[in-house]
This record gives C-alpha cells, structure tokens and sequence, in this order.
C-alpha cells in the first residue's frame, strides 16, 4: 500500500526552525526521487528540495541556504530541516515521491503533475 505520511509541522516565529518527517511505506520510499513541495494559499504548488537514491539534493532557490532535504534508509523516513523561517515560507508543505523518471530529473523543477505519490500534507505557519 503506498503511503506518506508527514508530521512536524506548528507555527512558530520568523527565524525560528522546524523539522518535517515524512514516513514512507517501504515501495514508496524506494522511489528514484523524493522530495517536498509546498503550496500557499491561492498559489500554486511547488517544488522545495528534492533527494536520490544515491543523496544527491536540489533546492530552490527559496529554500537555499536556509532548508536541509535528507533520509533515513533504516527508518524509510524523510526530512525537511527548516531555519531561519520567514513569514513567506508560510504553506502546506507535502511530502512526494516520483518513480519516473523524467526530463525534469529530481529536481526542485519538478512539475507537481508528475509526482506519483503524495501525503496528505503539513501545515507551516511562520508569524513575524
């Protein structure tokens, strides 16, 4: 059964941090690229940070610097280390998984409409 399921997500201040998880069920978690994306209030959603198989990561440039994407093989678990929050980064944030490859690779550039499984989604709220 595939499954994500993300936690972590709260409200805190402008250049606070938070830490997102996302477990995975071990089909899903074995995707070629996982990732997260996020989606503001009438915006559309999009890409965050992006990791392979093999560790390799892509930001964008919104979260250069200041996110961290990483996984946990023995857990099946992925992160999101998130510092320095600015109001802006305000969002449902959600956990992804893509196990086709595409031109796009796995990258920040990913278009949502082609990631081919989804968790229900983590609300962040930074206030200033």
């Amino acid at each position: 059964q595939v499954q994500l399921v993300e936690s972590g997500g709260g409200s805190v201040q402008a250049g606070g941090s938070l830490r997102l998880s996302c477990v995975a069920s071990a089909h899903t978690y074995s995707s070629d690229c996982l990732g997260w994306f996020r989606q503001a209030p009438a915006k559309e959603r999009e890409g965050v940070a992006f990791i392979d198989s093999y560790g390799g990561t892509s930001y964008a440039d919104a979260a250069m610097a200041r996110f961290t994407i990483s996984r946990d093989n023995g857990k099946n678990t992925l992160y999101l280390l998130m510092n320095s929050l600015k109001p802006e980064d305000t969002a449902m944030y959600y956990c992804a998984a893509d196990s086709s490859p595409s031109r796009y690779g796995c990258s920040w550039r990913l278009p949502s409409y082609l990631v081919d499984y989804w968790g229900q989604g983590t609300q962040v709220t930074v206030s200033s």
